[in-house]
């Protein structure tokens, strides 16, 4: 029985929600499945996924293949990395403790490139509602200059117009 990781779709049109599964190759997309280990949400940014990274890490040596996206996801979370680093101990290229320190590095340095994307995720929409708010000012006090203007327009020809009358009786 070929063993996929494999997606699982859910959501409504247009707002995919995805499953992480484990599932005979030949059953259908979102039918029947061994084990669900995690679920992948790409509308978020950056994604949300939720895996049991120690599952699929026992699945991967158990001889499941995932697919091209799954492959992916389990690489973003460190799996592959560590079903790499587990190679390695078992071939006696490094020890459990090299593996386990270098994955722990790793690791780090993924959670510090994610928390400054967030960051500046936030910063960027911080940003963008600061200047809408700031042309927004800048319209409200346009239009309130207009509006004074054509309010003081009609004022200021009334007051012309009426020397103008003046002058010709005076030179009468």
């Amino acid at each position: 029985m070929p063993v996929k990781i494999r997606l699982q779709r859910h959501g409504k049109k247009g707002a995919a929600f995805f499953h992480i599964v484990i599932a005979d190759g030949r059953a259908p997309r979102d039918g029947k499945f061994i084990e669900k280990i995690g679920t992948y949400n790409p509308t978020t940014n950056p994604a949300t996924i939720n895996l049991d990274a120690d599952k699929a890490l026992a699945w991967l040596n158990n001889g499941a293949q995932p697919t091209d996206t799954c492959r992916a996801i389990l690489s973003y979370k460190g799996v592959m990395y560590k079903n790499h680093l587990q190679g390695g101990v078992r071939k006696g290229a490094l020890t459990q403790e090299q593996a386990d320190a270098k994955f722990a590095k790793w690791l780090s340095e993924k959670e510090t490139k994610i928390s400054g994307k967030v960051d500046k995720l936030a910063n960027a929409k911080k940003d963008a509602y600061k200047n809408r708010m700031a042309a927004e000012a800048a319209a409200k006090e346009a239009k309130a200059a207009k509006i004074a203007a054509k309010a003081a327009a009609p004022v200021a020809t009334e007051e012309a117009a009426a020397p103008e009358a003046d002058a010709p009786q005076a030179e009468a």
